[in-house]
């Protein structure tokens, strides 16, 4: 799942290198974005579409999501443990609450309205802050039992509460990739790649798919 204004796109290297592996992998449009861009964003309308590409995999997957695609992995995650093999959570170790937020949310409106009709992909922004405003993925982190990979660059600016995951999920595995930023698929896309495929290395006693 990728992130806010962006698409399946941009997993063609990790699609690539675990397709070589043998890894079916599906990556997926959220809703809003891509081959979706008439669509409204909304947390159950992307938790619906993750359940789509999660019923048409034969076994149960390795759930894959970069930042807004990251939070909606664990939401769906907390939702629907029972038909996932574990996620990846990459570029969302950050709880989206308080006045920055807000006053992002403000900005996308503002911006949203000047670009009227259609509001360019600044509509999604402000509805993907909307749909998850009040949302606590610390929360879902403590409830779900699937096993957890958290991935970041180290210079990614969503990895403030990194630590705070930790605590609320000590089994959690953390990778930090040297000198990457928020997009670390794609600023470091072997590091990446490497987690994908230690990941479905351990799960292959659960012949674990690759959702992205």
């Amino acid at each position: 799942m990728h992130g806010t204004r962006t698409s399946s796109v941009i997993w063609r290297r990790q699609v690539e290198a675990l397709e070589r592996s043998g890894h079916r992998t599906i990556a997926i449009d959220l809703p809003g974005h891509g081959t979706r861009t008439g669509e409204r964003f909304s947390l159950p309308g992307a938790i619906r579409a993750i359940d789509d590409a999660v019923a048409s995999c034969s076994e149960a997957p390795l759930l894959v999501g970069l930042s807004l695609g990251g939070y909606a992995s664990l939401a769906y995650a907390r939702q629907h443990e029972g038909k996932l093999a574990g996620v990846v959570l990459a570029g969302c170790s950050t709880e989206i609450k308080g006045k920055p937020v807000s006053t992002y949310r403000r900005v996308a409106d503002v911006v949203a309205r000047t670009l009227r009709p259609g509001g360019g992909t600044w509509t999604v922004v402000t509805d993907m802050l909307r749909s998850l405003d009040g949302y606590s993925p610390l929360a879902d982190l403590r409830s779900t039992a699937v096993p957890v990979w958290l991935v970041n660059g180290s210079r990614d600016p969503l990895r403030l509460d990194e630590r705070r995951y930790l605590e609320a999920r000590p089994c959690a595995r953390l990778t930090v990739v040297p000198r990457a930023g928020h997009d670390v698929n794609a600023h470091a896309p072997v590091a990446f790649n490497r987690v994908l495929l230690d990941a479905l290395h351990d799960l292959r006693g659960r012949d674990a798919l690759a959702v992205a």
